[in-house]
């Protein structure tokens, strides 16, 4: 009877939310295939030497066979919905010929042998055709144009489990006169065991079926009037594969699964909501693209319009040009560097708390006296001279150092010894190079270093101590508000070199500016007698198919979007990224 109470009741929950309308996608993912077709021939993809390598590996997967039934130069999307009552995911691939689908599916699922039952039921309508997995928990469906799979994502849940109240343990008096004597004892936990899995399958399976009604029902509803393919103004078509996400449901998702461990602690209440959390970011774009020079991905995150103020407030920061002053001359083997406004993050950091903070268990007048205080601690105006927002770092290259290590051993007789040894070790060469316009604490810092024999002053340098050998003799130069740590004195320059004059023109445009290159990185690599020689084999390798990965992010904001841009540039432009990356790959396994 408790049975077919749930039975009822799911099935009510069915019939009420197959009548309501599924809102907005939470995420989609598409690829373009339209778009990327025009830069590479996917035949030439399947038909690369590693792909055939592999399909002679997996004779039972015949890649090819797919690029005959499906259309790979239209759209492919998957997208969903996590915070909606039925929660599912769709992919959907544009077909060539219902029919072709039809008995490839029908020859995928066949009958193993006589005794074996198919995987799957087929079933052919006049609109589509549906597929349904013989474990109920997946369907798929196609008609002329398109297949979709469709998922939903609750999972069963049990809430059979109770305490067995009735069994309790209680003082009994003993007679001490009366011998004991074996009695039959009845082991209930197993029954009780048997019963409640019994009743957990019993619940499962209906709520699966159900789930299946459930699924197929939304399936009719997608072809009954004519399949529509899923899209989205947040999608970027012009990209080769584009995604976007919503973070509030993303974030609410999260703290879904967060509330199951949350009734642990009465804390939970005074922690940012995904609301407060959801009001700072609306969404977030990925975005690939595969060109014939590089490969790149764009990501592009959505503020709302109060803190995508404050956001372009803090990156749009008027850098220290004494800075370059320590720039290197020549280009190094790696750098980033990245400027921020300081004081307009301190400055902000209060109005950001109370937006975090505003929830139901923190009044106003609450919310206001923790801001006071983070306003009190914390002046901006003189935090933000101790680090003005200006910080680079390079590295320059690569070199080999004898050094000389000391270690212990024993003797003959067993007694401890201390023994010299010098060895060969790859040092890298690097310089922070960082602001700060505070007129006293920098140089009191360091007359504390001094006094605490952590600095030897060496003309206009401070020597680290216990550095020497191993870490290349760390120094610190302080030159009036720039700050320098460094392990060589070599690459410094006199601010005109071309690096600076490339750099300078790239900071114009970005805050944050990434850079490694990749030949000269090899070269330095594999100079060192500490390498092996297969790595040097691969790395070699590697620099002679790609040049540099960069990475960068605009000072502005468009529409509220920041963007991040990394990309892989390629030494050779005659054949797509893709393919090259094949390529290497397949150099790699020789």
């Amino acid at each position: 009877m408790k049975q077919f109470f749930t039975y009822l009741i799911l099935l009510a929950t069915l019939l009420a939310n197959g009548q309501t309308n599924i809102k907005p996608y939470d995420y989609i993912v598409q690829f373009n295939g339209d778009q990327l077709s025009k830069k590479v021939n996917i035949m030439d993809v399947l038909n690369h030497p590693l792909i055939r390598k592999y399909k002679e590996d997996q004779p039972d997967f015949n890649i090819n066979q797919y690029a005959t039934l499906f259309k790979l130069d239209q759209k492919i999307s998957v997208h969903g919905n996590f915070t909606d009552s039925i929660p599912y995911y769709q992919v959907t691939i544009p077909v060539k010929n219902r029919n072709d689908i039809t008995q490839f599916m029908q020859k995928l699922h066949a009958k193993k042998d006589t005794d074996s039952l198919p995987t799957a039921t087929i079933e052919n309508f006049p609109l589509y055709s549906l597929l349904t997995a013989a474990d109920k928990r997946s369907s798929m469906a196609w008609n002329d144009n398109y297949l979709v799979i469709v998922g939903f994502t609750k999972k069963y849940s049990s809430n059979l489990y109770t305490p067995q109240e009735e069994i309790s343990v209680g003082e009994t008096p003993v007679d001490v006169t009366t011998p004991y004597g074996s009695e039959k004892t009845i082991d209930t936990t197993t029954i009780a065991t048997d019963n409640y899995y019994t009743e957990y399958e019993h619940g499962r399976t209906t709520f699966d079926s159900l789930q299946t009604i459930q699924r197929n029902e939304f399936i009719k509803s997608l072809f009954e009037k004519g399949f529509t393919a899923p899209s989205s103004e947040k999608i970027n078509t012009a990209a080769d594969i584009s995604s976007w996400i919503n973070y509030n449901s993303a974030m609410s998702s999260f703290y879904d699964t967060y509330s199951s461990l949350s009734q642990f602690t009465i804390y939970n209440k005074f922690l940012p909501t995904q609301k407060n959390l959801g009001n700072f970011i609306k969404g977030i774009n990925l975005d690939f693209y595969f060109d014939n020079g590089n490969a790149r991905v764009e990501e592009v995150i959505e503020y709302s319009k109060p803190i995508a103020d404050i956001i372009g407030k803090i990156t749009n920061r008027k850098i220290n040009k004494n800075i370059f002053n320590y720039f290197p001359d020549k280009k190094p083997l790696g750098y980033m560097t990245y400027h921020l406004n300081t004081k307009e993050a301190l400055k902000n950091i209060p109005s950001l708390t109370a937006e975090i903070l505003n929830n139901s268990a923190l009044i106003k007048d609450d919310i206001t006296i923790i801001t006071d205080l983070i306003s009190t601690l914390v002046d901006e105006d003189a935090t933000a001279t101790l680090f003005d927002g200006d910080l680079s770092l390079f590295l320059n290259n690569i070199t080999k150092r004898e050094i000389t290590t000391k270690s212990f051993e024993y003797d003959e007789n067993y007694e401890q010894i201390e023994v010299e040894k010098k060895e060969k070790k790859s040092i890298p060469l690097f310089s922070m190079v960082f602001t700060s316009t505070h007129p006293t604490f920098g140089d009191k810092l360091i007359q504390l270093g001094i006094r605490k024999k952590m600095l030897v002053q060496k003309g206009n340098y401070y020597e680290i101590t216990g550095t020497k050998g191993e870490y290349g003799d760390l120094f610190i130069i302080k030159d009036n508000d720039v700050v320098v740590i460094a392990n060589s004195h070599d690459y410094f320059n006199s601010n005109n070199g071309s690096f600076i004059k490339e750099v300078k023109k790239e900071l114009k445009q970005n805050y944050f500016l990434a850079k490694l290159n990749i030949p000269e990185i090899s070269n330095a690599y594999s100079h060192t007698t500490v390498t092996k020689t297969a790595d040097i084999k691969k790395i070699d390798q590697f620099a002679t198919q790609f040049s540099d990965v960069t990475l960068q992010s605009s000072k502005k904001l468009i529409d509220n979007k920041l963007t991040f841009e990394l990309k892989l540039n390629s030494l050779k432009s005659n054949k797509n990224i893709i393919l090259q990356t094949l390529d290497f790959i397949e150099e790699l396994r020789k």
